[in-house]
């Protein structure tokens, strides 16, 4: 990958990952993670897409507040070897789209993410791995081309997310 468009995407997942307090008419986003193609920026599926953009117009335009955003993430507790994480905007409940939840991470102190499990527990998510006694942080399709597994009852796909701040290595 050329150095500019690497910047510009380590930029982007940092500005993404900011929790950004700008009014909603300065502000808006739509999840289209699970509609993408690695070698396309076109997604061929556009309905859905258009279907998204459509319940954030409603939501800037009118005001509407119904579920036009899937999860978002919203705070994390450490429970021993497990981190329970909780999400704003997961509307009628969490729910996993494949066999089980995929693309998540956990880290130590040491900082060294490795593969992690992960279930819904009501509208929480608990995550933990056998390789992290003490879990420091959590990631969610924090990579290039994630699998998306975690939605909304509605069908919304969570925000990729990271529960940490330590800088981002951009070579990883």
């Amino acid at each position: 990958m050329p150095r500019s468009l690497l910047f510009l995407a380590t930029f982007c997942f940092t500005i993404a990952s900011a929790d950004v307090k700008l009014p909603a008419i300065f502000s808006s986003s739509m999840v289209d993670i699970d509609v993408g193609d690695l070698n396309n920026i076109h997604p061929k599926n556009k309905q859905t897409v258009g279907y998204r953009l459509g319940l954030e117009a409603l939501r800037v335009a009118y005001g509407k507040k119904d579920s036009n955003s899937g999860p978002l993430y919203k705070s994390m507790t450490k429970k021993g070897n497990q981190v329970v994480l909780s999400f704003k905007f997961a509307g009628g409940g969490l729910k996993v789209k494949g066999d089980k939840l995929t693309s998540f991470v956990i880290a130590g102190a040491d900082k060294k993410f490795v593969p992690a499990e992960a279930k819904i527990e009501g509208n929480t998510v608990i995550v933990w791995s056998d390789a992290v006694k003490a879990p420091e942080a959590v990631r969610y399709a924090w990579e290039n081309n994630p699998t998306a597994s975690l939605f909304s009852k509605e069908d919304l796909p969570a925000s990729p997310f990271r529960t940490d701040t330590w800088p981002v290595n951009i070579s990883e």
